[in-house]
Parts: C-alpha cells; sequence; structure tokens
C-alpha cells in the first residue's frame, strides 16, 4: 500500500465508523422514542461521517473541511436571513428545542446542510450546470424528510402553514435556491468529490433510515412522507448505483479487451 492509498484509507475507515454509529444512534432514538434528544449527535455523527469521506475520496482533508465550513456558512447565513426577513424559505421561527443558539439560529442546522450537501453532491449525476442542479434537487429532496420530522418534534414552526404536512411551498422553493448555492460552493472548493462512494453511502443511509422511519418506527407514521421522501431521495441513489455498476462493468470489459489482445 502506497503512503497516498494509506492517506486515503484512514479518512475512510473513520468516516464508516461515524456513518455506522450514526445509523446506531437513529436505531436507539427510535427505540426508546427520544428523538429530540439525539438529533443533535445524529446530525453531528452525519456530517462528520461525509466529511471523513470527502477526505478520504479526494486525499486533500483541508480541503474537505474548508468545503463543509463553506457551505454550513451559507446555511447558516441562509436560515438568519429566514427566521429575520422570511426570505427564502417563508415565515418561520425555531423554538427552544434545538439548542444551542446563535441568533435565533441552532448551531446544529448549519451543521446538517454542510455534511448533507457533501453527501447530496457527491450522488448526483451529470457534470457541469447539470450536476449543480441536480445536487440541489438531491438535496431538497431531503427537506420532504426534514420538515415533517423537525414539525413532529416542535423544533420550529411555520407561521402560516402550508399544504404538504404544514410545510408550504416556499420551503421547497427556498432550499432549491440554497442548494444551488450550496452546491455552487462544493464545486469550486472540493469538486473531486463527485461521484465519491462514501459522501454518497450517507447520502443512501439518510434515504433509507428516515423512509423506515416514517413508515414504521414514529408515532403514528406517516406513508405520504415515507413514500414522497422515499422515492425523491431514492431516485438519486437508483441512478447513482446505476452508474456505479455501470463504470464497473464498462472497466471489467476493458480489462478483458487488454488481456485477449495481450494473448493474440
Amino acid at each position: 500500500m502506497t503512503a497516498v492509498s494509506a492517506r486515503r484509507r484512514a479518512p475512510s475507515i473513520i468516516g464508516t465508523v461515524l456513518l455506522c454509529a450514526m445509523v446506531a444512534a437513529q436505531v436507539v432514538s427510535g427505540a426508546t422514542d427520544e428523538l429530540r434528544g439525539w438529533t443533535g449527535p445524529v446530525v453531528l455523527l452525519l456530517a462528520a461521517s461525509s466529511v471523513a469521506f470527502a477526505a478520504g475520496a479526494t486525499g486533500r482533508p483541508g480541503r474537505a473541511v474548508a468545503a463543509f465550513g463553506a457551505v454550513a456558512a451559507v446555511g447558516y447565513a441562509a436560515e438568519l436571513a429566514g427566521v429575520t426577513t422570511g426570505v427564502p424559505f417563508g415565515a418561520y421561527s425555531y423554538t427552544e428545542v434545538l439548542q444551542p443558539q446563535l441568533l435565533g439560529v441552532p448551531v446544529i442546522v448549519p451543521v446538517a446542510w454542510g455534511g448533507m450537501g457533501l453527501a447530496a453532491y457527491a450522488v448526483a449525476p451529470g457534470g457541469g450546470v447539470a450536476r449543480l442542479l441536480l445536487g440541489a434537487l438531491a438535496l431538497t429532496a431531503w427537506d420532504l424528510f426534514l420538515d415533517p420530522q423537525m414539525l413532529r418534534l416542535g423544533a420550529w414552526t411555520w407561521h402560516d402553514g402550508g399544504f404538504y404536512r404544514g410545510v408550504p411551498l416556499s420551503d421547497l422553493a427556498g432550499w432549491l435556491l440554497v442548494s444551488l448555492a450550496v452546491m455552487a460552493v462544493i464545486h469550486g472548493l472540493l469538486p473531486e468529490v463527485s461521484g465519491a462512494v462514501g459522501p454518497a453511502a450517507v447520502y443512501a443511509v439518510m434515504a433509507v433510515m428516515e423512509t423506515v422511519g416514517f413508515a414504521l418506527v414514529f408515532r403514528p407514521p406517516d406513508l405520504v412522507v415515507a413514500v414522497c421522501g422515499g422515492v425523491a431521495m431514492g431516485a438519486f441513489v437508483a441512478v447513482r448505483v446505476a452508474a456505479g455498476v455501470g463504470a464497473r462493468a464498462r472497466a471489467r470489459a476493458g480489462t478483458r479487451t487488454e488481456e485477449d489482445v495481450w494473448r493474440r
């Protein structure tokens, strides 16, 4: 094993451990019905796993941390504007459930933007502008789970309600807008994370856990959210898996062709 591969393997191993810990924390929170108390640890583990995987996949740990920090800053700025002016998500406010808070925004919220931002960029297909748009849609798809779940926990309230489990359409529009900015930041700082298996795995695990949670674990269950979020996030996971399978098949075919030429 070369020194370069060793430096990449160590963060990936750490990412795997953190991802498994996140899954365990979600299972415990669901089994004990203590979702509020476990929200912070789950998000921290998610973010740390994404950063570790991004560092391992790209071999640029400093740039991975910088990309995470920049996305978290974008997320915080958007949330601060949101609770202050109602733009870009609509009129809402945070309760005291998520602590600590900075100027009315829970600190854990921008951490979530950073962790899932890297995961969504990695899972999105295509290149160039298409990747930015699809990455933004992948990140927005997560909100189909996130907002209903946080409303259940009483973490925030929408002043006027909305059509999707009390969430207004303006929220999804705002998420898409901010997510585009998030994708642009990652594209500028860490484009090599595109297609990386580790961060994409974080996205896939979240899709599965949220779907199972809303369908079977939460009381009462909510099949509408489970289906909407599961289909939206699952579509990106399926495309990413198909792309990976196709790439491996092409690689194997190329190897066999070279061997055949050599034998001749």
